[in-house]
């Protein structure tokens, strides 16, 4: 068979399902031996879209999504969603093209050297120089792409080599179990916890998988310590729960803190320091305990005491076997924290002016979203009031980005969250600058006939940069834009575009699109005039209840 036969034959065997992105002249034999395959391709509008897809398939499933772009240009669009997916924890595989490389006429045209460009950004990258390698190096990168810590990997398939003959062959695919703790750091831990007055727990983005969200769960109920979480560590626990405390949408100075400052114990489970930290380690506070499925990873604000590396979900099962409340925890305090912050967090939720406060957008779309409903986030200042105000009740039902930041990924994710799970209703919130990023998959979204609502929080401006200018006392400039008509865009892709004019037309706007076929896009004007004084003054200003 042809080598690109093989290609398309060893991703059936790793269990492929799609594959996003566009092809180019030199992906023509590999878009060939497509036909006829299981495996279904998303033809997308940019490249970048296509690798979002991916790496949000890969978050979700925790099996690699696979990406397909052309040399130079197309392969050079993958940077962004490859350091998205390498910072994030997603497992992902590019495939790129290039000119030939035995016999090329064509000197340097559209020639860079993708390989060396994609090492410093992904777990394994690597050119096909012979057919007879394709089954190797497609086990091997996706066995890499899903290893702690999950991530990108880049194979390059250069045009003569895919037309070429090949031997057909794959190699059988054998899970690898992760091990788990040692016994001497699990029984330290056990002793620390134990012996702590006012232990606390944290969960982070590692942590957001299913086993782990059970057996977390269940830790939980076993012994009573109170939980917060990170930004991409949230629902891992039902944030309805009793014990939770809130979410660190901020590293420092949030009312949180004020817990997070009493604790003598921190359990860090599945944080890793690429997200922006929840709090800053300091010598003289809570002595921390490190639970993932690697080691800590050192810097000035973090350094654990004791490291306990293996299995999370096992490890977090073992500690419930071994641990009941004990008479000297004391919890009160962390309680009082938590109604302080239910106070702080619920002053403008309610508020019904028109153009809406960021903190209202929040509590109207949590209440008209379904428990199992899935809200995805692109980048702006209203991840932090998500972040914080936003409850969420299943692990993976908010997808937001904590660690590459990165602006368009918003709306690709909430497409291919919706292409997997047609039964959940999906809601992507963007501002309206990371929306125009990557806005022609709307045309995508539609082609595909998803049902989705697309919410754009307009201010005509990159609000997140406005909010830290006015913090850091420069005078506002360089950050205001015009828009187009976002309605009539919307309906130019076939999609139904709203502008609700006050929050009760939103609230009503929002039902309906959810409960309507096709793809929905509310252009939703948004006040965020009280960023500064909340966030900036206000939080400068706080005191710890006593």
């Amino acid at each position: 068979m042809k080598t690109s036969d093989l290609f398309v034959k060893a991703l059936e065997n790793e269990g492929v399902e799609y594959i996003f992105g566009i092809p180019g002249e030199e992906n023509l034999d590999f878009l060939d031996s497509m036909q006829g395959s299981s495996i279904k391709l998303i033809l997308t509008r940019h490249e970048q879209g296509a690798g979002f897809m991916a790496a949000t398939y890969g978050r979700l499933t925790g099996k690699p999504g696979v990406c397909l772009a052309t040399l130079g240009p197309g392969a050079t669009n993958f940077v962004t969603p490859a350091a998205y997916a390498q910072l994030g924890g997603m497992p992902m595989m590019m495939i790129t093209g290039q000119k030939p490389i035995l016999d090329s006429k064509q000197g340097q045209f559209q020639i860079v050297d993708i390989v060396t460009m994609m090492r410093p950004i992904t777990k394994f990258t690597k050119q096909v120089v012979h057919g007879s390698n394709i089954p190797s190096t497609v086990r091997e990168a996706f066995r890499v792409a899903i290893d702690e810590r999950p991530g990108a990997v880049h194979i390059e398939l250069p045009e003569d080599i895919a037309a070429e003959d090949a031997e057909d062959h794959v190699y059988e695919i054998e899970s690898i179990r992760r091990p788990d703790a040692d016994s001497s750091a699990l029984n330290k831990a056990i002793e620390m916890i134990k012996s702590a007055k006012m232990p606390l727990l944290l969960i982070g983005a590692g942590a957001n998988r299913k086993r782990s969200s059970q057996a977390l769960t269940q830790f939980v109920e076993q012994t009573g310590i109170p939980f917060f979480n990170t930004q991409m560590g949230k629902g891992v626990i039902d944030e309805r729960h009793e014990a939770y405390l809130g979410t660190a949408a901020l590293s420092d100075h949030d009312y949180l803190h004020c817990a997070i400052d009493r604790a003598d114990l921190v359990i860090n489970v599945g944080h890793d320091v690429i997200e922006k930290p929840p709090f800053f380690m300091e010598k003289d506070g809570p002595k921390v305990i490190h639970v993932n499925f690697s080691p800590a990873q050192i810097d000035a604000v973090y350094f654990p005491q004791l490291n306990v590396v293996g299995d999370i979900a096992t490890t977090i099962n073992r500690l419930t076997q071994a641990l009941m409340p004990q008479d000297h925890w004391d919890f009160s305090y962390y309680y009082r924290v938590k109604e302080e912050v239910k106070s702080r967090l619920s002053k403008y939720s309610d508020d019904e002016r028109f153009p809406v406060l960021p903190q209202s957008a929040v509590q109207v779309i949590r209440e008209e979203l379904d428990e199992d409903g899935i809200l995805t986030l692109d980048n702006g200042v209203y991840k932090v009031w998500f972040a914080r105000n936003y409850p969420c009740y299943q692990n993976n039902s908010l997808l937001l980005d904590n660690a590459l930041a990165t602006m368009g990924a918003g709306l690709p994710s909430a497409m291919l969250a919706k292409l997997i799970n047609p039964d959940r209703k999906v809601i992507s919130v963007c501002g309206d600058g990371g929306f125009m990023m990557n806005s022609q998959e709307m045309e995508t979204a539609v082609r595909l006939d998803l049902d989705m609502v697309v919410i754009i929080l307009n201010d005509s401006a990159y609000g997140m940069i406005k909010w830290k200018q006015e913090g850091m006392g420069f005078n506002n400039f360089g950050l205001d834009y015009n828009n187009p008509d976002l309605v009539k865009y919307a309906e130019s892709y076939g999609a139904t575009g709203h502008r609700p004019t006050s929050h009760t037309d939103f609230q009503q706007t929002l039902r309906t699109a959810l409960d309507s076929k096709g793809v929905h896009l509310i252009d939703l004007a948004v006040d965020y005039s009280l960023n500064h004084s909340i966030l900036n003054e206000g939080l400068k200003e706080k005191i710890c209840i006593i």
